[in-house]
C-alpha cells in the first residue's frame, strides 16, 4: 500500500556544512542589526536634541548590552522563520525551515525553536551524525534544501508526470 502522507527523509536535510555557514551568517546579521540599531538610536537622538539618549545608548554595560543582544537574536530567528520559514542566512544557503510533511512549521514550532536557540552550545548541537539540531529536535522541525523539497514534493503528489518532458 502506498504512503498517503509526504515525510521528510535525510537526502532533504541540509548539510552541515549549510548548517555552519547558516549560523556563522545569522550571527554575522544580528551583529550588523545590533549595530544598526543602536547607531540609529544615535543619530536620531543627536538630531533631535535628546543627548541623555544618546549618552544612555553610549554607555549600556555589557549586561544590558547582552540582554538588548538576546532580543535582537530572539526577534531576528522568531520573526524570519514565522513569516517566511527561513532566516536571511538560509536564503543565501538555500534551505528552509519545514515540519515533517514538508509543510511551513505553526507559531508554536517556530517559537520553541527559537527559545531552543538559547541552551547554552546548541548551535553546535546539529554537529552530529545526523544534521539535526536540539532547536530542530524539541520544536519537531527540519532544515532541509529547498529545491529538493520542492522536487520530491511534486514527485510525491504526481509520480506519473516526474521525468516526462514538457
Amino acid at each position: 500500500m502506498k504512503n498517503k502522507t509526504f515525510t521528510i527523509t535525510d537526502h532533504l536535510l541540509a548539510s552541515q556544512g549549510q548548517r555552519l555557514l547558516n549560523l556563522l551568517l545569522d550571527l554575522l546579521f544580528i551583529y550588523i542589526i545590533i549595530l544598526s540599531v543602536g547607531t540609529s538610536i544615535i543619530l536620531i537622538a543627536d538630531v533631535a536634541n535628546k543627548f541623555t539618549i544618546s549618552d544612555w545608548v553610549e554607555t549600556l554595560s555589557w549586561t544590558a548590552i547582552l540582554f538588548y543582544g538576546m532580543l535582537i537574536l530572539f526577534l531576528y530567528y522568531f520573526l524570519t522563520e514565522v513569516y517566511f520559514s527561513r532566516t536571511l542566512a538560509k536564503l543565501v544557503t538555500r534551505t528552509i525551515v519545514v515540519k515533517s510533511d514538508g509543510l511551513k512549521p505553526t507559531i508554536d514550532m517556530i517559537f520553541i525553536r527559537t527559545i531552543c536557540r538559547f541552551i547554552p552550545f546548541e548551535g553546535l548541537s546539529y554537529l552530529g551524525s545526523v544534521s539535526w539540531g536540539w532547536h530542530d529536535r524539541f520544536s519537531g522541525t527540519y532544515v532541509v534544501k529547498k529545491r529538493k523539497l520542492a522536487k520530491s514534493i511534486q514527485y510525491f503528489n504526481h509520480p506519473e508526470e516526474f521525468g516526462r518532458a514538457e
